[in-house]
């Protein structure tokens, strides 16, 4: 039984005993690497930490498609810093940043549902670039003198998606939300500095003025909504957001002419003889566009197509007249006689109070 173990050099071992000793001494010698090998693998595996794992992180990124291969290669590189001990702070700095997109590609539509689809929605208001604004702004400062006024379509598209239309960047006529929120903000600012350099500000007035805005053009874009729902025509909300929302423009040419020429006592004067150019072209603008827009073949028994499309360019120049802040235009300016041309007398520092001067008697 014991014959297969060593014994003392004086006794004889028998011939297959060798052979044997030598086979399990070679097993126990090829098992020792494997075993190892799994006591390093399994601090890996069991990380309740959340460590960052060079192999694990690529790949994952590996197996995330085209979309991660730039996430895929920073790790491999990091990886190698990593291993090589050249680390650095701008190494750390770019896993960070990596790790934050891939969260935020990964992660983020999941955890808030319709993101993906409203960023996707609204990637293409804001497809613009600068000769689309410039050209825009023209369009809408200067109506009269533009020709077309059709939106162009996407050629060899599916027939299942419907009518699809081109991005800003490629149809002026198209709708942006670019050029109205910038010049929305653009407006309150402007507002803003009126009531300041009137001595009237507080922070209040950024509110107040952006909500009369916001909700001026919100129940008139409810209104031109019920006005096509009548007549049967379909039209997406965003482009009535954007078509309501060029007036902005026209509104800051108004204050910053009526605050320049406020100065020499012609503010409010100046403002309205330029807001007759701009209210009106912001009217014929609506014209255009909602007659280009709207089909020609209506409801039978809903509102005529003329009246509508005419009463939603009414519709610009009542909502440019009511949002308007000319309080303040002509407020700093005084008269010879120490009267503010705005209405307010001058207050005199030396003239007796009628109630004191009785107290007194």
């Amino acid at each position: 039984i014991f014959s297969g173990y060593p014994q003392q050099n004086s006794q004889p071992q028998q011939p297959g005993a060798s052979s044997w000793q030598n086979s399990s001494s070679a097993a126990m010698n090829t098992n020792q690497p494997q075993m190892q090998q799994q006591q390093q693998q399994q601090p890996q595996q069991n990380n309740p930490f959340g460590a960052w794992n060079p192999a694990a992180s690529t790949n994952s990124n590996a197996t995330g498609g085209g979309n991660n291969s730039f996430a895929a290669a920073a790790n491999l590189a990091t990886a190698a810093n990593l291993a090589a001990g050249n680390l650095s702070n701008d190494a750390m700095l770019n896993l960070g940043t990596n790790a934050a997109k891939q969260f935020l590609v990964n992660s983020g539509a999941q955890m808030i549902p319709g993101l993906e689809t409203a960023m996707r929605v609204l990637r293409s208001y804001f497809a613009v670039d600068n000769r689309y604004v410039k050209t825009k702004m023209q369009k809408v400062l200067f109506p009269f003198r533009s020709q077309n006024w059709t939106r162009l379509q996407v050629h060899n598209q599916d027939p299942a998606l419907g009518v699809v239309y081109e991005l800003p960047l490629s149809d002026e006529n198209a709708p942006d939300l670019y050029l109205p929120f910038m010049s929305l903000i653009t407006y309150v600012l402007l507002c803003a500095l009126l009531y300041g350099t009137a001595g009237q500000f507080n922070p209040e007035v950024l509110p107040d003025v952006s909500t009369k805005c916001c909700v001026t053009q919100i129940l008139e874009v409810l209104a031109i909504r019920f006005g096509l729902y009548t007549m049967q025509a379909p039209a997406a909300f965003l482009d009535l957001i954007a078509y309501t929302g060029y007036k902005y423009l026209g509104l800051v040419i108004n204050m910053f002419i009526g605050m320049t020429l406020g100065h020499l006592g012609h503010g409010q004067r100046a403002y309205y003889i330029t807001f007759l150019w701009t209210a009106s072209a912001a009217s014929f603008f609506m014209l255009k566009t909602m007659d280009k827009n709207i089909p020609l073949v209506t409801a039978a028994t809903g509102p005529k197509r003329q009246f509508m499309v005419l009463g939603f360019a009414v519709s610009q120049f009542i909502t440019m007249f009511f949002v308007s802040q000319t309080k303040f235009l002509d407020y700093n300016v005084n008269t010879d006689d120490g009267s503010a041309s705005g209405g307010m007398p001058a207050v005199d520092p030396t003239a007796s109070d009628g109630v004191m001067d009785a107290m007194t008697d």
